[in-house]
């Protein structure tokens, strides 16, 4: 087991790219989905149920734990691993998203960020020092810049300003974080849609040095032409021996577009929220098992899938679970989407080892087009 944090490159094929990221809490292979722990679980799942779709990593909510239990008390309990059972690696992201999202009566300063609990009402402050210490005290392997991200759509020198922030914010990020071996920092490329100010926020991110790069600021409202155009240049200028991770991305075919461009990881609370509402995502596309129409079928939600709620449940029982509104319809569905979601990053690095990643592309969204099948 290695005691550091490494990258890997192993394979190419266009700008798409396979690799694998040590840590000593061990491999995760890329490109990597990492399902979203906002509150230290993983919503509807068991830590073991999670492993078993297959996900080498989890991510973690900075914002949410250092509000409820509080970043002290998980490390006095023994840090974030133990405390929720998951020994295999976590991300945390920094806490700046969510403080700009859903924090009450906020106030943005160069120090940092003031705030509001949307849980009490209590006081906070948040900077990039104390997001370092937060993510220090839970035990993360790999932790994110301190950074502020302004919702799109945004004037140019509203992003402008905001990227140069977020840049000061992570050269203090980088200071605060100081020599972890075995854990690593990611710096956060900000910019909105403007080519010359992602290219600026690029420059000045690997002048500071980090163990991986992140693409931000996508994903909040732009549409998916936009995050593309980004995403056509974005990656590219980030160093290619360093992992690059899409930040809240998303749909399966987001995510499929951002490996084509050259994107290593990603998280997005897309398939357990989905999971929750009913929605399931297959191989020809979503499925609302909420519809009449699965009612009284005895078919499985997708016959090719291996997860427990195709392998040993029907549709008319998923169905049913939905509309009783009983917990393990959330259960079965939420691991589901995520045991589609391992297979898809699965197919696609297996795609990219043997040099045909535009025909596993093509025959996906071919799949996809098909709708589902037929109601009986």
């Amino acid at each position: 087991m290695t005691t550091r944090f490494s990258f890997s490159l192993l394979a190419t094929d266009g700008a798409a790219r396979l690799g694998r990221i040590d840590t000593p809490r061990g491999q995760i292979r890329t490109p990597a989905f990492m399902p979203v722990g906002t509150a230290a679980t993983v919503k509807a799942m068991r830590p073991e149920s999670v492993a078993e779709t297959g996900a080498d990593i989890l991510l973690g909510n900075t914002y949410h734990l250092m509000l409820r239990p509080g970043a002290e008390r998980i490390a006095r309990l023994g840090g974030l691993h133990r405390f929720m059972n998951w020994d295999r690696p976590i991300l945390t992201d920094s806490g700046g998203f969510q403080v700009m999202s859903l924090a009450e009566l906020r106030k943005l300063t160069e120090k940092g960020v003031t705030f509001r609990s949307h849980i009490d009402g209590a006081r906070h402050e948040l900077t990039p020092e104390r997001s370092m210490e937060i993510q220090r005290l839970l035990g993360s392997d790999i932790v994110m810049a301190f950074d502020e991200c302004p919702a799109l759509p945004a004037d140019r020198r509203r992003i402008e300003e905001s990227m140069r922030l977020s840049m000061r914010w992570a050269a203090r990020s980088r200071e605060a974080f100081g020599d972890r071996p075995g854990h690593a920092l990611f710096g956060i490329q900000q910019g909105g849609l403007e080519r010359d100010l992602r290219a600026e926020s690029a420059a000045a991110l690997k002048e500071i040095g980090f163990d991986g790069y992140a693409v931000g600021g996508l994903a909040v409202g732009e549409g998916q032409a936009a995050m593309f155009g980004v995403l056509d240049h974005a990656p590219a200028m980030l160093p290619a021996d360093r992992p690059r991770y899409l930040m809240g991305v998303g749909k399966p075919d987001d995510i499929v577009g951002a490996v084509k461009r050259g994107i290593d990881m990603m998280d997005c609370v897309l398939p357990t929220r989905s999971g929750r509402t009913g929605q399931a995502f297959t191989r020809r596309g979503a499925v609302n098992i909420k519809n009449a129409r699965h009612q009284e079928d005895p078919r499985p939600l997708d016959a090719d899938c291996g997860c427990p709620a195709c392998r040993d449940y029907s549709r008319a029982y998923l169905h049913h679970l939905f509309r009783a509104g009983e917990i393990l319809s959330a259960m079965l569905l939420t691991w589901h989407n995520l045991h589609y979601f391992q297979e898809l990053m699965a197919g696609m690095r297996e795609a990219i080892a043997a040099g045909r990643f535009a025909a596993w592309e093509a025959e996906f969204h071919r799949m996809r087009a098909l709708g589902d099948i037929e109601p009986l």
